[in-house]
């Protein structure tokens, strides 16, 4: 019976690690090898049952030191949603194990007295029997917990990265950090006390679910609040369109009439202008104003692209617009019809910051300089897209925003990258001979 039981406490065990390792893993992703998937579960496993005692620096400090090094090593994702990872986590690990582990010497030692010894070589079979079963139930007990956590709060955890800005994730590292504190506190110094420490090892968890919560609704309101300018941005787009094409459509129905009256500028072609052969039509001060006239009729209609994605029409206009404003050659040559498949949000985050960034460089050089190329295309299986720019030498290649509302604009490079791992893509950057180059590779599902 007992080589029963200790047969089912190993499957229960590497059940519980791996429910454990797949909550960890859909909150913050590992890395894409096998090999270190692999690796990562193996490691994950000595995080996941750690037993915690009274008084028991070593496991308490080693736990929180072995996440640490754990998330750095077999995870993907920015620093701070790291550390976010390790201090949600690392208390409710503990508090489960602390009270699983409490729980169950309690029972066995109020069924066998305190008088059987601490050499388990010299307990009664029935002593045996009793531990290991125990053990069972503790393991079965976790195993349950995180299954439970893990149907909770699976639909909260898949919508808590690539979204929030390293202030938004210090918000929630700040209100888990007492958790932390007080949970490492109240096991180590005050163990003794049953009714004081496991009311807190329960809020502990309670609170690590309620920023996995918090962390998810924060998330939420970045997508609503970017959804709601995206109608906003798609129905300016549209209205302009339509003021635009109305015009060109006016301007097409006279253009006869101007044809006619720059006809008549041009020698030989209508009444004799004394001296008129010796000077060219387009040299003349007023066929010069009528043609000047003419291109900024129709300027603001060659900012329209046709890309294959409605949505990111409205980012290209709108950030084509800004770069004519501020005298920048503006060239963008996408093809995207096959990038369907990437969320609207994450468009926005690639091609917004990365010709946010371009526009804010260009602006710092001489007006002849300033040139932004934008290409986009799928490439076989990969949907490749380039952003170039002149810059100053020693350009920053962090990609960092220096918009002062750093709340709704603070993505930068480090989101640009996220984005595109989040799509098991890479993000390249380079800044060579004055060129600051920005290349994206996603492979299209």
């Amino acid at each position: 019976m007992i080589q029963f039981l200790d047969i089912l406490s190993f499957i229960l065990e590497w059940l519980y690690v791996f429910v454990f390792f797949w909550i960890l893993h859909t909150f913050l992703p590992v890395r894409k090898s096998w090999s270190v998937r692999v690796l990562a579960v193996f490691f994950c496993s000595f995080l996941a049952v750690v037993i915690v005692y009274s008084n028991d620096l070593a496991n308490l400090l080693g736990t929180l030191i072995g996440f640490c090094i754990y998330l750095i090593i077999f995870h993907r994702g920015r620093w701070v949603e790291k550390l976010t990872a390790v201090l949600i986590f690392y208390p409710a690990v503990i508090a489960v194990n602390y009270m699983m582990q409490d729980i169950g010497s309690n029972i066995f030692f109020g069924l066998t007295g305190d008088n059987i010894g601490d050499n388990i070589s010299e307990w009664p079979p029935g002593a045996l029997l009793l531990s290991t079963g125990i053990h069972t139930a503790t393991l079965l007990a976790r195993l349950l917990f995180w299954t439970g956590a893990w149907l909770f709060l699976r639909k909260y955890l898949k919508n808590t990265t690539y979204t929030l800005t390293n202030r938004m994730w210090l918000i929630v590292d700040t209100l888990m950090l007492a958790s932390v504190v007080s949970i490492f506190t109240i096991i180590y110094f005050m163990p003794e006390r049953m009714i004081i420490v496991y009311p807190i090892c329960t809020a502990s968890i309670f609170s690590s679910f309620g920023c996995i919560y918090l962390a998810s609704y924060m998330c939420s309101a970045m997508q609503t609040a970017w959804h709601a300018q995206e109608l906003e941005m798609r129905q300016a787009y549209y209205e302009e369109k339509m003021e635009d094409e109305t015009r060109i459509r006016r301007i097409y129905h006279d253009m006869k009439n101007h044809l006619l009256v720059l006809e008549n500028a041009v020698p030989g072609a209508g009444a004799a202008v004394p001296g008129a052969e010796n000077v060219p039509a387009g040299g003349r001060p007023g066929v010069r104003a009528s043609i000047e006239h003419l291109q900024q009729q129709i300027a603001s209609y060659e900012t329209y692209y046709r890309t294959g994605n409605a949505y990111l029409d409205v980012i290209i206009r709108d950030k084509a617009k800004t770069a004519r404003e501020k005298k920048i050659d503006f060239t963008a040559v996408i093809h995207f019809e096959d990038g369907a498949f990437l969320d609207p949000l994450d468009i926005s985050t690639i091609f917004g910051n990365a010709l946010d960034n371009a526009i804010e460089a260009s602006e710092k050089l001489a007006i002849p300089r300033r040139v932004i190329t934008v290409k986009a295309r799928r490439i076989h299986d990969m949907m490749v897209i380039a952003v170039e720019n002149n810059a100053l030498p020693g350009a920053d290649t962090s990609g960092r925003t220096t918009k002062e509302d750093s709340f709704l604009h603070g993505f930068g490079l480090s989101n640009i990258k996220s984005t595109a791992e989040k799509y098991d893509g890479q993000c390249t950057v380079k800044c060579e001979g004055g060129i600051f180059v920005l290349k994206i590779i996603i492979p299209v599902p």
